[in-house]
């Protein structure tokens, strides 16, 4: 989702008294079934987008209707950890007042689509009594902090959790608007309610924090606008590489827009992340461009001044130097599927879920089947950032009990899924968010079993390839990092990028730009044969392509320009 739809975004946060805006007044208009423009901006931040079914749009209005107007809700779940019964909660929630799915995001965390007006209210106050919250899940704030699942490393990914779940409270907005709206909260004036970080526009685009631990690199920690890599020593948590000023969005325009991947600036132990945290963020809302929404991220105000001048900037405000970044390495940026046995003996059971949609459609009853889990199962569930779910903490004699529950309803694919299936992302796309351009979602059942034959045919099944699909630009589903990725340009066209690694350290490239899928199919049937034939032992697709000059993948930020240049 983007927020590029008003050129008055910092005129409306500025004159919203701290986001309540007029949406208390809309929710409670009978007349129609969505809220004011400039409350739909303000609605972000409360965690809601306000859209309609684009594919009923032009029936409605040959019928002189509005749109179908409806509001998808994004939790906030730091880490994407949530208990049993806050899963049954949601199940709860999305079944009477959603869509009847529950969606699990590139962001670690829950939508609902298909609420209607009527029904937000119930909706977020029901998340908020789970002891979760949709506030700043969306919105020019610091959204859902993401964190590496590696279930190897429980110890580590509790201790890494909890600084995920620190970081989001610390940094959520402060307004009483969020209470007052929804949880019926009493009224505060406005001119005593602070926001001692924001200010009273807060950030000028939204920003993304995530953790990753080593060697999984789970949550793409290099396209976070901060993104901090856990040091692991002798079992201990030692603190954390600090990278700065990654960004999967990009659009055409006159001023050029490209993803781009962090850098590490240094380290800094777990006493001293809160406040380097504090004064990142604060970097950016002071110098972050305020007037080209589309050249507002993090990432363009480091580039427009320097990476050595965010350094400086951010050791100034600190008070002290960065201390040198310490040695870590990443294997791959996707999610290990079955049961892995993690510390102490627990288990783990990752399974696969398509586009991260959770419904019941013929044979695979995958609500069902996660409700029916969620009510024996007594450890917790996380959520990756691959949009699949972990069944965790699981004593070893709960496992046959689990994997019947999992195969009678269909939920078993990772055990006989092809090499690409397992590692495919796509954003919701159409029909329902406004900046779709092309099928994302609602395409991947159609792509990729042509995808399989094709590389069945050279002997490639299962060798893993990572696919991303995107219905637009802006890149929720990280298409950039994709070794093979598609980006929506219109109805039944992509571009047809190449060339990311296996460990989401290296953008890809366009090779194809306005293509349809007799073309892309074509292009990935030849590539797929050389690879085949011409790979390097133990070299995978990605690293193949760039290797042999097919694209070009764009350098990093140390050999970017002043200004920036494209992306392609």
């Amino acid at each position: 989702m983007s927020d590029n739809e008003s050129p008055d975004v910092e005129r409306i946060k500025r004159d919203s008294r701290h986001l309540r805006g007029t949406i208390a007044q809309g929710l409670a208009d009978p007349t129609t079934g969505g809220i004011a423009e400039r409350d739909k901006t303000l609605l972000k931040f409360h965690g809601s987008y306000q859209q309609d079914d684009r594919d009923v749009r032009d029936e409605r209005r040959r019928q002189k209707l509005e749109p179908d107007h409806q509001f998808m809700v994004r939790a906030r779940l730091p880490g994407g950890v949530l208990t049993p019964a806050q899963w049954l909660a949601f199940d709860r929630l999305a079944t009477r007042y959603g869509s009847g799915s529950l969606r699990i995001t590139t962001r670690q965390t829950f939508q609902l689509h298909g609420v209607q007006k009527q029904h937000l209210k119930p909706v977020i106050a029901g998340i908020s009594q789970l002891q979760a919250s949709t506030i700043a899940a969306c919105g020019d704030v610091n959204r859902n902090v993401v964190a590496s699942v590696n279930p190897l490393l429980s110890a580590a990914h509790a201790q890494v959790h909890d600084w995920a779940r620190r970081l989001s409270d610390e940094f959520r907005p402060q307004t009483g608007a969020y209470r007052e709206i929804w949880l019926d909260g009493e009224p505060v004036a406005y001119t005593e309610d602070e926001e001692p970080l924001y200010g009273d526009v807060y950030l000028p685009r939204k920003f993304k924090i995530g953790i990753a631990i080593p060697p999984v690199n789970d949550i793409d920690v290099f396209a976070q606008d901060l993104g901090y890599v856990a040091i692991v020593e002798g079992g201990h948590l030692a603190g954390f590489d600090i990278a700065v000023g990654g960004g999967m969005g990009a659009a055409r325009g006159e001023r050029p827009t490209y993803p781009e991947l962090a850098d590490t600036i240094g380290f800094v132990t777990p006493d001293q992340l809160i406040a380097a945290t504090h004064h990142t963020i604060a970097i950016q809302r002071d110098f972050g461009d305020r007037t080209d929404r589309m050249h507002a991220r993090f990432k363009y105000t480091i580039d427009d001044r320097g990476l050595p001048w965010l350094r400086e900037e951010l050791e100034s405000r600190l008070g002290y130097r960065l201390a040198p970044a310490r040695a870590y390495r990443f294997e791959h940026n996707g999610d290990r599927f079955g049961w892995i046995e993690g510390d102490g003996g627990r288990w783990h059971l990752t399974l696969l879920i398509e586009s991260g949609r959770l419904a019941d459609r013929r044979d695979r009853r995958w609500l069902t089947g996660m409700r029916e889990i969620a009510r024996v199962h007594a450890g917790e569930f996380r959520l990756t950032c691959n949009q699949n779910v972990i069944i965790a903490n699981v004593a070893a004699g709960e496992r046959a009990a689990i994997d019947a529950l999992v195969a009678a309803h269909g939920l078993d694919d990772h055990r006989r899924a092809s090499g690409i299936r397992r590692d495919v992302l796509a954003c919701v796309a159409l029909p329902t968010c406004g900046l779709a351009m092309a099928e994302a979602e609602r395409y991947v059942p159609e792509l990729l079993p042509k995808l399989e034959a094709m590389l069945a045919r050279h002997g490639l099944r299962d060798e893993p390839i990572h696919l991303r699909i995107s219905g637009c630009p802006n890149g929720c589903s990280r298409p950039f990092l994709g070794e093979i990725a598609l980006v929506g340009r219109a109805v039944g066209r992509y571009e047809l990028r190449l060339g990311a690694d296996f460990a989401g350290e290296r953008l890809n490239a366009c090779l194809l730009e306005n293509a349809d899928e007799a073309a892309i199919l074509q292009a990935l049937d030849g590539l797929f044969a050389n690879f085949a034939e011409r790979r390097q032992p133990g070299e995978h697709f990605g690293d193949f392509v760039a290797r042999s000059g097919i694209v070009t993948p764009p350098p990093r930020r140390a050999n970017r320009p002043a200004g920036g240049t494209s992306g392609s």
